[in-house]
């Protein structure tokens, strides 16, 4: 594929963007679920919404507050979060899969002083609207237009009041670009939750870089899937209004394949496990309608024809492409590791995917593969806004390239974690570097390669290091599996670590097999992975689970739960 130019209008603060977004006028920005039918919002009523309410934050007293923000993906949500932060208030995305009570502690231990909420919440927050030591007015985004008490300030009203204080000239601030804008708590993959904070400059730099590195244009069609409380959707929603693009909203993951049809996305932005998922759902259907020898020979067929020149693969595949709306050409994947047999399994449908790196950190974009030069197994160099660099350990692997642990320096990188000290000294190496606790290497070309975690490696008794994501790599190209993890198990003399995946079964595919069966055809494919795996990576044990596994609302498997 040919680089192409990146036409988009980069920005500097939220105030700029709001004002770009304005000057879209009467195009489309978002569609979304609406009762039984979709609604709509052009860019120019989403711009003077997000305006509205910038300027209703200052008239309520609220622009220099802390504003916590929870709830469904929506337009309003979007705009909230934009006019917070434009006004020159403190944004906190939270996520709504969250109990209740630990919603209260996340807020009272930041001094939040109010919160912006959907319906959804209307009851859980009661008890907050009475007993909260620090939240004193409660948004609802819709409903309750008559307010329930003083602390209550519904949408509706603040808009009203945003409107009259536009009408006496008020105007957007200009901010400290490097002034505290924005307070998130990581997902706690590995453990439990700190809160990260983020500038004005350390988003805006992200989404630029973004913009720059990602093949996409005002004429696309999105979805957005993921929850947008997380820093990896939220900065790829800001980029896609960047771009000027049409953006779907999904409303629940039960709906995604009618939403997709409705939508007809040319683009997406996912997790691997919804990349995994998808994949492993088209060739269960092709298996049901008898059909998955005919796509193979399909695929071998399509192959060769490229090979010289020819491209038919969205009329060959045009019924797998249907799932999707027919339109999809391109996913942008990250979050976690991507077997790199996703990306060759969708290339053969005329669906290419580029895979990213980031961290919450990092506002999170670190890297992202060239959609005009990808490389297999890379997530590509780091994005304009920051530099990369591996940790010197002396270590060199099988490629002849320096091993350790990735490091991070930029505009991306965060102010540091909120009253927490000790966790800062450990972030940050001695010269300033953010460490990010992954490990890889760079190529000669300055190409990125993620080889593990260091929260997550497994000791051998020998010394040897396993990084646990390598080998589920090989365990999610095994069809029966849908989900998995790799632990290391303590063996019966309490020493010797013995390495054990723990699945969770493709029971579309297996169906109702009795547990002997799926235990021995599973065990079976993995005795067969051994015999492709250095001896010490070798899977000595394997554990079946009944159900699915914990996983963060960003649909990442909480490892640090898999007992």
């Amino acid at each position: 594929m040919k680089k192409t130019p990146r036409i988009f209008t980069p920005f500097r603060s939220f105030k700029d963007l709001i004002a770009t977004l304005s000057a879209r006028g009467d195009k489309i920005a978002f569609r979304f679920p609406q009762g039984k039918d979709f609604g709509q919002m052009t860019y120019a009523e989403f711009s003077e919404k997000s305006l509205r309410i910038a300027a209703g934050i200052q008239a309520a007293g609220l622009a220099d507050k802390r504003i916590a923000l929870i709830g469904e993906t929506s337009p309003e949500w979007v705009a909230t979060y934009l006019g917070v932060t434009a006004a020159g208030g403190v944004i906190i995305p939270m996520d709504k899969e969250l109990a209740i009570s630990e919603i209260e502690g996340l807020l009272a231990g930041v001094s939040a002083e109010a919160i912006v909420y959907s319906a959804s919440f209307a009851e859980k927050l009661k008890n907050a609207m009475k007993n909260h030591p620090s939240l004193r007015v409660f948004v609802p985004l819709a409903g309750q237009e008559d307010g329930e008490g003083e602390k209550v300030l519904p949408l509706a009203k603040l808009l009203e009041m945003g409107k009259k204080t536009l009408e006496e000239g008020y105007q957007l601030p200009d901010r400290d670009p490097d002034a505290l804008a924005i307070m998130l708590f990581t997902s706690g993959t590995t453990g439990s939750s700190k809160c990260v904070m983020l500038s004005e400059k350390n988003l805006c730099s992200c989404v630029n870089a973004a913009c720059e590195a990602v093949n996409f244009n005002e004429n696309d069609r999105t979805v957005s899937v993921l929850p947008l409380h997380h820093t990896y959707e939220l900065a790829i929603m800001f980029a896609s209004l960047c771009y000027g693009i049409n953006i779907g909203i999904n409303d629940t993951l039960r709906h995604l394949m009618r939403n997709f049809a409705y939508y007809k996305p040319t683009g997406l932005v996912l997790v691997p496990l919804f990349v995994n998922t998808m994949y492993k759902r088209i060739w269960d259907e092709a298996r049901k309608k008898g059909k998955d020898k005919l796509l193979s020979r399909m695929i071998k067929l399509s192959n060769g024809m490229r090979r010289v020149g020819i491209d038919l693969r969205r009329k060959l595949f045009s019924s797998v492409l249907s799932a999707f709306g027919g339109c999809l050409e391109k996913i942008i994947c990250g979050g976690a590791p991507l077997n790199p047999e996703m990306v060759r399994g969708f290339e053969a449908f005329g669906i290419q995917i580029c895979e990213g790196y980031g961290i919450t950190e990092c506002s999170p974009l670190i890297s992202v593969a060239p959609y005009f030069a990808p490389k297999s197994g890379s997530v590509g160099p780091a994005v304009s806004c920051c530099t990369a660099r591996i940790a010197e350990t002396g270590n060199k692997n099988e490629r002849g390239f320096a091993e350790g642990e990735i490091q991070i320096k930029g505009d991306n990188v965060m102010l540091g974690y909120f009253n927490n000290p000790a966790e800062n000294a450990k972030a940050f190496t001695e010269d300033g570097w953010y460490r990010t606790g992954d490990v890889g290497f760079m190529d000669s070309d300055g190409y990125i390669y993620i080889t593990g975690r260091m929260k997550s490696v497994i000791v051998l008794e020998n010394g040897k290091n396993v990084f646990p994501e390598e080998i589920e790599e090989y365990l999610e190209k095994i069809e029966e599996i849908a989900e998995c993890v790799v632990v290391g198990r303590k063996d019966t003399d309490g020493e010797t670590v013995l390495l054990t995946a723990v699945v969770y079964p493709n029971k579309e595919l297996l169906g109702e097999a009795d547990e002997k069966v799926v235990y021995d055809t599973i065990y079976q494919k993995l005795t067969d992975l051994n015999k492709k795996l250095p001896s010490f990576k070798k899977l000595k044990g394997l554990e079946i689970r009944s159900t699915e596994f914990e996983k963060t609302t960003s649909r990442k498997i909480k490892r640090h739960l898999v007992k």
